[in-house]
């Protein structure tokens, strides 16, 4: 048997193992559909007419961010913790390089963050969202890459705090992010002003971008807009931070050996 087939059974089989995890199924596939299905198709205001669309598939593509970023800051977290909790050394004793493992786990978080996206945008076809098929393609794709940056702060929680504990509230915190974010309810003001610097704003952003082409949702009906060079430094700016902070954090755990 090849490297390559056994790289491929271990991705499939810790595929199988996160997605029985039901803590996690709930959070990343269960939790986001359901938000989606009652804040995004029951209300009044659900079918209005937003850029090429319309508010529920605004609303799907902010929910569907806010799931794609909880499995991969989950996944990260969680491989971080195995490593530094004995798996790692496991690993060292079978023929699996390091990198190989890096690899699958990234193959994993990545597969695992798709599923919130497929499952919400065959959700928002059957219910009430609309938009022209080419921007429902580019608005899932821009969800799933806008899920990467999360990876990293994932890995990060799980370099510093070194428990489950710790991992869960950083997926906690994605719930703050996403509100702060503007991917529940509209924002203005201050909190729309405080909400353009946090973590979540840039991603939720640019996988909107196709359908609103930057265009903002007020409350008060004032008309305002995000330019593209914004929402990608925001995304740009915190994939830095988060890559700094898992550069420093696992230098200081090899340097501690």
């Amino acid at each position: 048997m090849s490297r390559s087939y056994h790289l491929g059974r271990y991705i499939a089989l810790d595929f199988w193992r996160n997605l029985r995890n039901i803590g996690n199924s709930f959070f990343v596939i269960v939790l986001p559909t359901a938000l989606f299905l009652f804040f995004g198709t029951t209300m009044d205001w659900s079918d209005n007419p937003v850029g090429q669309g319309n508010v529920s598939a605004w609303t799907m593509i902010a929910i569907a961010s806010y799931g794609a970023a909880m499995a991969t800051t989950s996944l990260a977290g969680a491989a971080a913790l195995e490593i530094q909790q004995g798996w790692g050394r496991q690993l060292a004793l079978t023929a699996m390089p390091h990198g190989a493992f890096v690899l699958a786990k990234s193959v994993v978080a990545v597969s695992i963050a798709v599923l919130p996206v497929v499952v919400l945008n065959v959700v928002g076809i059957l219910t009430v969202a609309d938009m022209p098929p080419g921007v429902w393609l580019a608005t899932a794709s821009l969800t799933v890459l806008g899920s990467l940056p999360f990876a990293l702060y994932g890995l990060a929680i799980g370099l510093s705090f070194r428990s489950d504990a710790a991992v869960g509230a950083a997926t906690g915190l994605l719930v703050i992010f996403s509100f702060l974010g503007n991917a529940f309810m509209p924002l203005d003001g201050i909190l729309l002003d405080i909400g353009r610097f946090t973590p979540m704003y840039g991603v939720v952003a640019l996988a909107r971008y196709p359908l609103t082409e930057g265009d903002l949702i007020s409350m008060d009906a004032a008309s305002q807009q995000d330019p593209l060079w914004a929402v990608l430094l925001n995304i740009i700016a915190w994939t830095v931070i988060f890559g700094a902070a898992c550069l420093a954090l696992q230098h200081r755990r090899t340097s501690r050996r």
